[in-house]
């Protein structure tokens, strides 16, 4: 299975066969869905073209000359050295989402799979090689502090994250509840204004995933926060009681959503679409014949009447991105809002020994009509800000112009612009 973001959702298991010579070099030979890599034509490079004879002198003078600055530390062991070799090598890469997990960083990625941990409940991500707030959580510790998507991180508790990555970003965020962690922001819109510290009390972080409400004027609006092992389901259960309640108005709340499964984001958007219609296009690179997701063809509404609006914003990232651009190619859907998050490669999570892992990007994501989400973002058919002084006095005018674009009779949902 494939997921997006930094956070993805679930480990998968792969048998690999490891050496310690292959860990330094970042040699190893994989399974990947029951098929060994280098049978699908992946070139295995070979210890021999490789001269590692400057880390070996490397490790030979730190284990023969090293001495601590501070007497309380001590030298790593072994396994810490091959761990650090292996993050060095992987930050090489210059992927901000290709990560090296140790066995500490490991586990703590495993609590966030099953949907709890303690911090503040935020998504953060690299934009324009800063490190930037994605999308506060609903009810969590950084929303109720005032952090919007689009924000910069400039320093977490007076420590400058210039050349951070992420992982070490979020571990440095997180804490035991109860505790305080300080960011220094420089808004979205404040971007000439300075910066400002915002003091973040740490909680049990538990990730919501959808709600459902039918309008006093008779829209039903859905909002999913997530794409998670669960929200296809929970999401299939809100369109029943969108079916149920008798409103052919729809509005599909995508804003600060950052993500997850794309087998999610497939199976949302094929309640809308026809069998066979492409929904994402995965882009391996290399020359490599592209991959076409297509539509399980549940289309649940080709006889009706409906009418959906989609609303993005910045946090809208990875899935989001992905069933608003297929829903809005296809024409079920005009999106309203923000240019979103622009966050289009999908990682995979392999377990390198069965306490360390390693996230790696696999591929690009293209919408229907070819267009990159990592290069574009998607934009919004309508375009509305949701500025300071609207969180201030509590106003939606992107949820105001969705319904208003829904009461007019004379709506009609876009054109598709593809044929996929």
């Amino acid at each position: 299975m494939k997921l997006f973001f930094r956070r993805p959702e679930v480990l998968f298991s792969f048998a690999l066969f490891i050496s310690f010579g292959m860990f330094i070099a970042g040699l190893f030979i994989g399974q990947s869905r029951g098929v060994v890599m280098a049978s699908q034509g992946d070139q295995i490079t070979q210890t021999k073209d490789i001269n590692l004879e400057p880390f070996w002198e490397a490790m030979r003078v730190l284990d023969n000359r090293f001495v601590s600055t501070t007497p309380t530390s001590v030298a790593p062991k072994n396994e810490d050295k091959v761990w650090g070799a292996i993050e060095g090598m992987t930050a090489s890469y210059g992927d901000p989402y290709t990560v090296f997990f140790p066995p500490k960083e490991t586990k703590a990625f495993a609590d966030e799979v099953r949907g709890n941990f303690e911090g503040i409940g935020m998504e953060v991500g690299i934009k324009d090689k800063i490190l930037t707030v994605v999308a506060p959580l609903k009810g969590t510790p950084a929303e109720r502090a005032g952090l919007k998507p689009g924000d910069q991180i400039i320093r977490i508790d007076k420590v400058f994250t210039g050349g951070m990555s992420i992982e070490n970003a979020i571990h440095k965020i997180r804490g035991p509840k109860g505790t305080v962690v300080v960011l220094t922001i420089r808004g979205n819109s404040d971007k000439n204004n300075g910066t400002k510290d915002i003091s973040v009390t740490r909680a049990v972080i538990t990730i919501p995933t959808i709600d459902t409400k039918l309008r006093d004027d008779g829209i039903f609006v859905i909002s999913l926060y997530n794409f998670s092992a669960q929200s296809a389901d929970l999401f299939r259960d809100a369109v029943k009681k969108f079916s149920g309640s008798g409103s052919k108005k729809l509005i599909l709340d995508l804003r600060g959503n950052p993500g997850g499964y794309l087998d999610a984001a497939i199976d949302m958007a094929s309640l809308f679409l026809p069998m066979g219609k492409v929904i994402v296009i995965e882009d391996k690179g290399g020359g490599a014949n592209p991959k076409l997701e297509r539509s399980k063809g549940f289309n649940l509404f080709k006889d009706s009447n409906l009418k959906m609006v989609v609303l993005i914003n910045q946090g809208s990232a990875s899935a989001s991105e992905i069933l608003a651009g297929a829903l809005r190619d296809h024409g079920v859907a005009t999106l309203v809002g923000e240019k979103s998050f622009g966050k289009g490669s999908v990682q995979e999570v392999i377990n390198i020994t069965p306490e360390t892992s390693l996230k790696v990007t696999i591929a690009r994501w293209l919408t229907p009509n070819g267009k990159s989400i990592s290069l574009d973002g998607i934009n919004p058919d309508i375009e509305v800000k949701f500025e300071k002084k609207d969180f201030e006095k509590k106003r939606d005018p992107q949820m105001d112009k969705a319904a208003l674009i829904l009461k007019d009779k004379n709506y009609k949902n876009p054109k598709p612009s593809v044929s996929l």
